[in-house]
């Protein structure tokens, strides 16, 4: 709706995890070093933990691309898997085509074959599993069995966990401590920071082809990082509404009015506060919703000549 008013070749702040809007944000920068540093060196387990909507599929998808030639990468998006389907998810991501109703000895059997051959190839195989605090505990467990397959120099397989903190609540229990203990390199992706929540916005609409003169103002950045966190699916969501509430009055750059008009139309009625931070980002796709119908329906009465 807004793309050709403020000439952007495409939509600067979906809600989907496109790795060309990668932003180097320190933190974010950090754990990607972190992961390529693990994962080349060998490490069995490796954890990733940020809130909901800091960007950790992003980030994911973002390690799947850097890898290059030498590594086999697997991903498991939907960790809501019991240990058969889960080793049946990974055969399937390796290429080892079985029949549904293989055994489970059968089945470590054939991925224990291929991941031999892959390190024949001087292949390294990564697994990454995101929303990795879903998974059950058996399904836990059955990973850190899978990472018994190795050489008497390496580790067959290596696994990268995607997950919110609840992930490091699950595996400070007893009953998942040997699994903790496989985990030998760990980061947490936090909030952005003002000035970090500022360039991600400059860098996305840059992204998305924006040239000329500054499209926030300084003081609509700053409000926006407030209204936040920092989070940056938030940011997504609030830049996106503010785009259309300044569209909607044909303004050429957005003001705190039209932030504050996002912020209204992202708030839960009755109240003055966002979402709980887990539910508003599992309900995201459906504000975005909601902001064609509300900020829509306002462009359409005529604000817009």
């Amino acid at each position: 709706m807004y793309l050709e008013h403020y000439r952007l070749r495409e939509p600067p702040f979906a809600l989907t995890p496109d790795t060309g809007f990668f932003f180097s944000h320190a933190s974010h920068q950090e754990a990607l070093n972190v992961l390529l540093v693990a994962l080349r060196s060998g490490e069995g387990f490796i954890k990733i933990v940020g809130e909901v909507g800091t960007g950790k599929t992003l980030l994911c998808r973002m390690l799947l691309n850097t890898l290059g030639p030498d590594f086999v990468t697997c991903y498991v998006p939907d960790p809501l898997l019991t240990p058969s389907a889960l080793r049946l998810a990974v055969a399937e991501e390796l290429g080892i085509h079985c029949a549904r109703n293989i055994g489970q000895h059968g089945l470590l059997k054939r991925i224990h074959e291929r991941l031999i051959g892959l390190a024949d190839e001087g292949k390294q195989v990564v697994l990454c599993l995101d929303e990795a605090q879903s998974l059950p505990d058996d399904s836990l467990e059955s990973l850190r069995l899978l990472t018994n397959l190795e050489t008497e120099k390496f580790k067959l397989l290596q696994v990268v966990l995607f997950g919110q903190p609840e992930l490091d609540r699950r595996l400070a229990r007893p009953a998942l401590r040997q699994l903790r203990q496989r985990i030998t390199f760990a980061h947490s992706l936090q909030p952005l920071d003002r000035a970090g929540a500022e360039g991600y916005v400059r860098h996305r609409l840059q992204t998305a082809g924006h040239q000329g003169p500054a499209l926030f103002t300084p003081r609509a950045l700053a409000k926006l990082h407030r209204s936040s966190g920092g989070y940056p699916r938030l940011l997504n969501i609030l830049c996106h509404k503010a785009l259309l509430a300044a569209y909607g009055t044909g303004a050429a750059a957005v003001g705190t009015p039209h932030v504050r008009r996002a912020i209204q139309d992202s708030v839960h009625p009755g109240t003055r506060s966002w979402f709980p931070i887990s539910e508003r980002i599992v309900r995201a796709a459906g504000l975005a919703l909601a902001l064609t119908a509300g900020i829509g329906l306002y462009v359409w009465r005529g604000a817009v000549p």
